[in-house]
């Protein structure tokens, strides 16, 4: 049987590294040496997987512009301050493995920084599966289609024969603004039900199972 997909695009935080918990509180901290309302654990974490300006006029509407640069400024000292004890999902390391092996191609689109992507990484070990990655920097941030799609032109495969991989609506909703198939996991940012509203294949609870599946698609 031939697969239904060839590329398979991973989000990074909350898919692929087990940050959500320490992003949600880094947002929450910033909020907290600003003087602003610190927003509740499910309002920090959902916005998690846009760019970071974004997710702080999210967590925080109508403020001046600047203080948003400043909410960025004062949210990386934190997530950087414990980043290095963060690590990936159990099975993720090998699970990637697995599926380059079974031949597919495999490609990163977050909302991260670029630099920020880089280190987590080179970090991880991971940098060689990939044959592309997309960060906020070089593109419009989650929902809008233009990461799968960059990423889609580079390797030439149509949208069509992509799979998205993610654990919020917005990764999810990206897949659908650009035409490619999706599946969610259920161990990250958003719940499932919300998960489910965006229209994925299936929601996985474990890595292992997601690379299980995968691989049956293409024996």
């Amino acid at each position: 049987m031939t697969s239904r997909f060839d590329l398979i695009v991973f989000d990074w935080d909350g898919t692929l590294m087990d940050s959500t918990a320490h992003i949600t509180r880094s947002i929450q901290a910033a909020c907290q040496d600003l003087g602003l309302p610190i927003p509740p654990r499910e309002r920090a974490s959902h916005v998690i997987g846009l760019g970071l300006v974004d997710a702080m006029r999210v967590v925080c509407p109508g403020l001046p512009e600047p203080r948003y640069q400043d909410m960025v400024q004062a949210y990386r000292h934190h997530y950087l301050a414990g980043d290095e004890t963060i690590e990936l999902f159990d099975g993720v390391a090998e699970g990637l493995a697995a599926l380059e092996a079974a031949g597919y191609l495999l490609a990163v689109a977050t909302g991260k920084s670029r630099v920020g992507l880089d280190r987590a990484l080179k970090v991880t070990g991971l940098t060689p599966h990939f044959l592309a990655t997309r960060t906020v920097d070089e593109c419009h941030s989650k929902p809008h289609p233009q990461m799968l799609l960059d990423i889609t032109d580079q390797l030439g495969v149509a949208p069509g024969r992509t799979l998205m991989v993610g654990d919020t609506t917005h990764d999810l909703q990206m897949a659908l603004n650009a035409a490619t198939l999706s599946v969610g996991v259920s161990y990250g940012a958003h719940p499932v039900e919300d998960l489910l509203d965006c229209e994925p294949l299936a929601i996985f609870d474990v890595f292992d199972d997601l690379q299980q599946w995968l691989i049956q698609q293409r024996s």
